[in-house]
């Protein structure tokens, strides 16, 4: 796993042919298939799953008061996957292979809203487990998916209510799920603590793992709109910066919020982006095309990087897949740093910086290269 160290040892991610697939333990899970990497988008109308679809999202996480069998029709139509609430329809439909995942209720680690007024405590983890139980015991054949709050990244997160800084809480939550996930939006945040630091998304990836033991697999949230922040917004480069970093930590699906609320409320706002619809669309096809790669199985040890900057480090992963060596990389902090690689057993004589039309030169598997504040650069190394 990548720390957040000056000098970090990465990970190296090796794919054979006779490797399973980590969704094989549920038959009607997400695709086995190694070009499937789930890319989702969190509670949109089924009406648009043909735009999000050409913009390379594969998968709906919730419909809206569902599924019915209007929406399961609209996604289905549109080859769009689906994770939702196992409701009676949602059961009546166990063979339909739309179905991937079934899913708690969202944020149960926040202060939960009173009726009348005011919040109550969160939902107990004791809850979680015993909800998680009578969901697989319905239908054991897919993965049960739990979306998790800022908590996870962010320990003084005031809406956890009396479990503010009370961390120790998730371990005993990812005892209910089989796929961890949560969501944090660095670039909207209104608490300077959070606000604009892309890192604590990675943060959260890697607290996922720890506390499960690497044992649920983990997904997680990416800010793709202003949400309540009618002055700050995500760019395109942000947004890339907090994918990569997700995948670069661990995670093995990307859900993308796209509501707005402020200054007037747009549920697909995406769609009504150009710009950023353009930027989030080519992060996904590049994820995509990589797909065979991030999907394959760790081995440790593969790589080191030292930043020129000791608290400005440089995350990164390795990856073998074939007859290629790939090493992702993320400038962890807001601050410009140099790096320096040194990639195991690695002959290639250059390696290409997969989108940006150009190579740098190595010798004895080392190479340096720049980093502008939170830059990614995706190598690829052939002998």
């Amino acid at each position: 796993m990548a720390g957040l160290a000056g000098k970090i040892a990465f990970v190296v991610l090796v794919l054979s042919p006779q490797e399973k697939s980590v969704y094989d333990a549920w038959t009607h899970g997400p695709p086995k298939d190694s070009s499937f990497f789930p890319i989702a988008v969190w509670l949109q109308d089924p009406r648009h799953a043909a735009a999000y679809k050409a913009a390379g999202i594969n998968t709906y996480v919730a419909v809206w008061r569902g599924p019915d069998a209007g929406q399961l029709e609209a996604l289905k139509s549109a080859g769009m996957k689906l994770v939702c609430h196992q409701n009676s329809f949602a059961l009546s439909r166990r063979e339909d292979e739309t179905i991937i995942a079934w899913m708690h209720g969202d944020e149960p680690d926040n202060a939960q809203p009173i009726r009348g007024g005011g919040y109550g405590p969160p939902i107990a983890a004791d809850k979680i487990v015993e909800d998680y139980r009578k969901i697989k015991a319905a239908d054991p054949t897919r993965p049960i998916l739990l979306n998790l709050g800022q908590g996870v990244a962010w320990d003084n997160y005031v809406g956890r209510g009396v479990r503010t800084n009370h961390p120790e809480d998730y371990v005993e939550y990812l005892k209910g799920c089989d796929l961890g996930s949560f969501d944090i939006y660095p670039v909207v945040h209104d608490k300077p603590a959070v606000a604009g630091k892309l890192q604590f998304v990675a943060q959260g990836v890697e607290r996922l793992r720890k506390w499960s033991n690497d044992e649920k697999l983990v997904w997680n949230c990416i800010e793709a709109s202003r949400i309540d922040n009618p002055n700050a917004k995500a760019t395109a480069s942000q947004i890339r910066s907090e994918v990569w970093m997700s995948l670069i930590h661990g995670s093995r699906g990307l859900i993308y919020f796209v509501h707005q609320f402020k200054p007037n409320f747009i549920e697909a706002s995406l769609l009504h982006d150009d710009e950023l619809l353009k930027g989030v669309t080519a992060i996904n096809k590049q994820i995509l095309e990589l797909a065979p790669v991030l999907n394959s199985a760790t081995v440790k040890d593969g790589a080191t990087a030292t930043s020129s900057v000791a608290d400005a480090p440089i995350g990164g992963m390795v990856k073998r897949h074939g007859g290629a060596t790939y090493l992702f990389a993320a400038a962890m902090r807001d601050q410009a740093v140099k790096g320096s690689f040194a990639v195991k057993e690695s002959k290639a004589s250059q390696a290409e910086v997969l989108g940006e039309g150009r190579t740098v030169p190595m010798t004895g598997g080392r190479f340096d290269d720049e980093f502008r504040p939170y830059e990614i650069h995706l190598y690829k190394m052939v002998p």
